[in-house]
């Protein structure tokens, strides 16, 4: 009656019964050490409180048809099984007998001290692995953090050269146009300044001797004409006064406000004149100031296309 025994031990120190039947089922009736070990660690099991099944042809306080029982053991060699079977029997006998109130407090004491020791030691086992886990998970957040912060630099090394490119293209673009604007002026100034001096080389020599001034009217002053003053109304009401060359492009004057206006980079702008009011295209930025009728001077104001 060990297996009787045994339960009872558990039902007496306060299991249920249904996990107590299961542990002694399962461990094979090997003592209450063992039932004891079973529960504490099938004790998070999902099934553990369904009702227990015993297996067919086995029933609580049976012998387990998986082990061998007595009868089939080997007997060692030489002895008597009579023998053996009279100490089975007086050992079964002794077994038997009921315990007294105080050798069931003294088992009781005995098996909660016991499973205190077992409960703090899967206390302390437990208490490991969760300090495993959390070192675990620090560490996969550090190399998480690390390969947000790598992938970080990564993007503002790339936005970083994006826009130095840009700022490089930008300003070789502008280097072209001054580039142009340059030889523009040295063509024209080849073009129209030496036909110009050669006319006005040739001219007295053509007239003969000089005359003396008309009466009438002042005198005629064409070199004034070689240049133009020209004054820039801006978006926000300032403006920019320059002078450049009577022969040169109204696209000059476009790169000078792009250059020294306050307009935001890469904002498109047209110009016009206010009195009489005319709105210039791309064709006549290519047309000379002269040609424009901006000569000696005139005043431009900057609109938004």
């Amino acid at each position: 009656m060990a297996e009787q025994t045994t339960l009872d031990s558990l039902l007496e120190m306060g299991f249920d019964r249904n996990r107590a039947e299961k542990a002694v089922a399962h461990t094979g009736n090997q003592g209450i050490e063992r039932a004891m070990d079973w529960l504490m660690e099938h004790e998070g099991d999902p099934d553990i409180d369904e009702p227990y099944v015993p297996p067919v042809g086995n029933v609580l306080g049976g012998s387990d048809p998986q082990l061998p029982s007595p009868a089939a053991q080997p007997t060692a060699e030489g002895a008597d099984p009579a023998t053996d079977g009279g100490d089975q029997m007086i050992h079964d006998g002794d077994t038997k007998q009921p315990m007294t109130e105080e050798e069931k407090r003294e088992q009781i004491k005995r098996l909660e001290d016991l499973m205190r020791v077992k409960q703090e030691e899967r206390r302390e086992r437990e208490r490991a692995e969760e300090v495993d886990r959390e070192k675990q998970r620090r560490r996969q957040g550090q190399e998480l953090l690390q390969v947000k912060q790598k992938l970080q630099e990564d993007e503002m090394k790339k936005m970083v050269d994006l826009r130095q490119r840009e700022k490089n293209d930008d300003k070789m673009a502008k280097q072209r146009v001054r580039d142009k604007i340059a030889r523009d002026r040295e063509e024209r100034a080849l073009k129209f300044g030496g036909g110009s001096s050669s006319r006005a080389v040739t001219s007295p020599s053509a007239e003969g001797p000089p005359s003396s001034p008309p009466s009438q009217g002042p005198p005629p002053a064409k070199k004034d004409y070689n240049e133009c003053r020209i004054q820039v109304r801006m978006l926000d009401g300032s403006a920019l006064t320059s002078v450049f060359k009577a022969q040169e492009p109204l696209a000059a004057v476009r790169v000078y406000i792009q250059m020294n206006g306050d307009a935001p980079e890469g904002q498109d702008f047209t110009l016009l004149s206010p009195y009489p009011r005319r709105v210039y295209t791309e064709l006549d930025m290519e047309k000379p100031l002269q040609e424009l009728g901006l000569v000696p001077s005139a005043v431009l104001v900057v609109a938004k296309k």
